[in-house]
């Protein structure tokens, strides 16, 4: 690779090549095999003499930072461990760049630094599941096709033909109105509800959203200046009747509230946006893994009851397809639609082309919604083998939240605190036992004690098994 040496205001101009590969060799910038340039063609680089680069080399070589093969060239020496110096710690005397606040109160995600033999965390789907073969296919065709030869930027909203089977597929699968205009594709959820938060709000400006509920959009609106407030869920979803006023949108999980796990009736669903056309307000509606259904009606999406342009639907792929594609989307109403374009393309322009393409070519072919049932009847397996178990090894401490959606189920524990319960996962997960819990998620108010429980990334097989260490532990 090329290598860099800055020789400007520098005399000594051996000494100083020298030094520089030197550092670079004990910096591990260089690493050990690595072939360094050769001398005719760093001098035409450095615009300096070949002796004066062939002085700098015998130098390294002398001292055993390099080595040398003739007719092969000049390497970073193999055996540095025991030449390398003591390395010495430089008290900085730059000054410390101030940051705000907020950053130092948002934690990072470390949760999946770890693996586990027994994953029960949330929002995983099993990856050994995804169509690699399929997926390969429609990504060759997709780098072939003549739009990928260009290779010129993208609209900021993205790729017309995924907007298009987006604006299809959920208009068949879940009765969302809306045209390919209405479409933006995002990098993931988390960035759809940075894109709405970017149009809506300003600092101060609150926001309501259900708790527990999902934390990683509290964090993102704290960085943003907004106010979070949260609203408590029942049987039924969200409490309406506790929403503020004064809250200038609301974020809802209303097919499968997350971590809760309940679907908001009907009654609330007409409730919630009576309040947003009263309060001048737009509700952010999560539709986050509803692709996945084992049982009863399906009840309509908030966007499909919208009559006022007040819903702004957040559907994503991470769970039927991988997280790891970073893709999802959003179906803005009318009175957002340039905005969010324009936060879209301030943000990062757009998302990457080449998925995008094959995605839309994965809808239409046919192979996702094929995909969907396969998966779909082998999670259906997990939940009730989960759900059966939980009743089976923990009637006596824990209480199911009824669920027939999605990629968890939720447990509150009976007689237990949230430190104990915490205490007990912690314990679990050293044993190889990973599962999230009801704490996590806490938005303002303390949390029930409880468990929340994938099943996206767990064989069927394993579940029993996986679920033995917290039981004993519960006992």
């Amino acid at each position: 690779m090329a290598f860099h040496v800055s020789l400007v205001g520098r005399t000594d101009l051996s000494g100083e090549i020298y030094r520089q590969i030197r550092q670079a060799i004990l910096d591990r910038r260089l690493r050990p095999g690595e072939r360094l340039p050769p001398t005719r063609e760093l001098a035409t680089t450095l615009r300096v003499s070949r002796s004066t680069v062939t002085v700098a080399y015998e130098s390294l070589l002398a001292e055993g930072f390099a080595t040398s093969h003739t007719g092969s060239g000049t390497f970073v020496s193999h055996h540095l461990e025991t030449k390398r110096p003591a390395s010495k710690t430089r008290r900085s005397t730059v000054r410390a760049i101030r940051v705000r606040g907020v950053w130092e109160t948002i934690p990072l995600p470390i949760g999946f630094d770890r693996t586990a033999r027994f994953d029960f965390r949330t929002g995983l789907p099993d990856t050994s599941l995804f169509p690699h073969r399929a997926w390969r296919r429609v990504v060759a065709r997709a780098l072939r096709s003549r739009e990928m030869a260009a290779g010129v930027y993208e609209n900021p909203a993205g790729n017309w033909d995924l907007r298009a089977a987006i604006a299809r597929h959920i208009g068949i699968s879940r009765s969302v109105s809306g045209s390919p205009d209405d479409v933006i594709v995002t990098n993931g959820t988390q960035q759809a509800l940075d894109i709405v938060a970017r149009v809506l709000l300003g600092p101060g400006d609150i926001v309501a959203m259900e708790d527990p509920g999902y934390r990683p959009l509290k964090e993102l609106l704290k960085a943003l200046g907004a106010r979070v407030i949260g609203v408590p869920v029942d049987s039924e979803g969200l409490v309406v009747e506790a929403l503020p006023a004064e809250a200038r949108a609301v974020y809802v999980t209303p097919s499968h509230q997350f971590p809760l796990g309940v679907a908001m009736s009907l009654s609330r669903r007409r409730a919630l946006l009576a309040w947003a056309e009263r309060n001048n307000a737009v509700v952010v509606e999560d539709d986050y893994d509803s692709e996945f259904r084992f049982g009863g009606r399906p009840l309509e999406p908030l966007q499909t009851l919208d009559s006022t342009g007040r819903v702004v639907y957040v559907g994503t792929f991470s769970k039927t397809l991988l997280p790891a594609l970073r893709l999802a989307f959003m179906v803005v109403p009318p009175s957002l639609r340039e905005a969010a374009h324009k936060a879209k393309f301030v943000t990062d322009w757009h998302t990457a082309t080449t998925a995008q393409s094959a995605l839309a070519q994965f809808i239409d072919d046919g192979a996702f919604a094929r995909h969907i049932r396969r998966v779909g009847r082998i999670y259906s397996e997990r939940h009730a083998m989960l759900t059966a178990e939980i009743k089976r090894n923990f009637g006596d401490y824990l209480d199911l939240v009824p669920s027939s959606t999605g990629l968890h189920i939720t447990a509150c524990a009976r007689g237990a605190s949230v430190d104990h319960i915490d205490a007990i996962v912690s314990r679990a997960f050293d044993l190889g036992v990973a599962i999230d819990t009801m704490s996590r998620n806490r938005v303002d108010r303390k949390p029930p004690a409880g468990l929340v429980l994938g099943y996206g990334a767990i064989e069927t097989a394993r579940i029993a098994e996986g679920l033995r260490p917290a039981a004993q532990m519960l006992r």
